[in-house]
């Protein structure tokens, strides 16, 4: 059952400790430098991965508590795939430069996966939570808007997928051609996807593809972040070889 749901709810930023696996950096971003951080993984990683932030507007950060956990299912043994996982803050958003544009950020999207490729050699996936999974979609699926047929791009998954939040509606058309392997993983209380809504977007995706919509989670996954947590390492296990 679906509760009350406040229209909006902001997930409360993650407060990093020191580590040592993880490295503060600056991307050369279509709009200027753009703030990252990167959680290293282990040395024989077969991939890397980028994670995408929600919409800067209502203070998404790449600190998001939905992005951190998502890092932590690709980056920490627990989980067992130890990638190295970069998270960057959008233009405009934090220290990176340039101001919100509401889809030039897909250009963002792609200096992140030059940088990640670039710096380790290997196929990426793609993550993105809400606003972070619209741009990461269109990145990476549309090709009027980017490059990322010249990219090794192995998966993507879309965590919260929007598909009406705060004025803004979000459609896919061009998900019927995109053959990469995907991964719809929301809630069945999101406020800003109706379940009825996503299952849509998903029927009309080109294969393969796989919609999970955890029971009783709304758009932050709260109290399922575990649940969402094992849901993707666990599809990204049987996806990839």
């Amino acid at each position: 059952m679906c509760g009350m749901i406040s229209t909006f709810t902001p997930a409360v930023p993650v407060q990093e400790a020191g580590n040592a696996t993880l490295r503060s950096l600056t991307l050369a971003g279509p709009a200027g430098r753009l703030e990252a951080l990167l959680n290293n993984g282990a040395a024989n990683a077969p991939y890397a991965a980028v994670v995408c932030h929600p919409h800067p507007k209502g203070g998404g950060t790449m600190q998001n508590k939905v992005v951190y956990h998502a890092m932590k299912a690709l980056n920490g043994p627990e989980f067992g795939l130890c990638w190295p996982v970069l998270r960057f803050n959008f233009r405009g958003t934090g220290l990176s430069e340039g101001t919100h544009d509401g889809k030039a950020e897909t250009g963002d999207v792609l200096a992140a996966i030059d940088w990640i490729e670039n710096e380790f050699k290997r196929p990426v996936v793609v993550v993105g939570f809400s606003f972070g999974a619209a741009m990461s979609l269109l990145a990476c699926c549309n090709g009027a808007y980017g490059r990322s047929a010249q990219k090794d791009l192995r998966a993507l998954v879309a965590l919260g997928l929007p598909t009406r939040a705060e004025g803004r509606e979000y459609s896919y058309s061009f998900l019927p051609q995109c053959f990469l392997p995907k991964l719809f993983l929301s809630g069945d209380c999101d406020q800003f996807a109706p379940a009825a809504d996503l299952q849509r977007v998903a029927a009309t995706s080109a294969e393969p593809k796989k919609l999970v919509l955890l029971p009783g989670a709304d758009h932050f996954f709260a109290g399922q972040l575990e649940a969402m947590q094992n849901e993707l390492a666990n599809w990204l296990k049987e996806q990839l070889p």
